[in-house]
């Protein structure tokens, strides 16, 4: 990892201005799904965070490796799954205004789980529900923007559906209820 120092010019002979990025390694982001419809989710103490998070599977691509490879690599070193069918979703940007990596994100089709999986020291592995996913990420226990965006893929490219809340908007809702006090006073 390194920084970047990169001087932009907007429009000829303008003002340059300094710009910094962090120069790292491409990660892949993983969505797998078992045969019997579980999403495993890995609970790792982050440094940065000074806290532990739910995540996905999800890893550093290294040297010379392909993502696909990387994906799975990463999903049998945390989960102990095997990739059955491996569906790209997508090459996308970790931060567009900081980081210059790219994101590799994949839908997996798991197999079953090795016999002699043991987990990393510091690393928990749960097997959850689609709608356990969806109570993690709106009661703010499964934080990591970019595997949301990676379920989000999932879920656009139609191999997942996260269970939704249906709420009214708040100004309709103040409409609904003045139309029936107006109905109740005619009556």
């Amino acid at each position: 990892m390194s920084l970047i120092a990169r001087e932009v010019e907007f429009s000829r002979g303008a003002q340059t201005h300094i710009f910094h990025a962090v120069d790292q390694a491409d990660y892949v982001s993983i969505v797998p799904l078992t045969p019997a419809g579980k999403i495993p989710l890995v609970w790792q103490y982050r440094p940065a965070l000074e806290e532990f998070s739910w995540e996905l599977p999800a890893g550093m691509v290294d040297a010379g490796e392909r993502p696909i490879d990387c994906c799975r690599r990463e999903l049998m070193e945390e989960t102990g799954l095997t990739a059955h069918r491996i569906h790209p979703l997508g090459e996308t940007s970790p931060c567009t205004g900081r980081l210059n990596n790219r994101i590799y994100s994949f839908f997996v089709e798991t197999g079953e789980r090795v016999a002699d999986f043991k987990a990393e020291p510091g690393l928990t592995v749960k097997l959850v529900s689609p709608a356990e996913v969806a109570r993690l990420i709106t009661s703010g226990n499964f934080a990591s923007q970019l595997h949301i965006g990676a379920l989000l893929l999932a879920e656009l490219h139609g191999f997942l559906s996260l269970p939704r809340k249906t709420r009214r908007p708040a100004r309709k809702a103040a409409l609904v209820r003045k139309k029936s006090r107006i109905a109740r006073k005619k009556n």
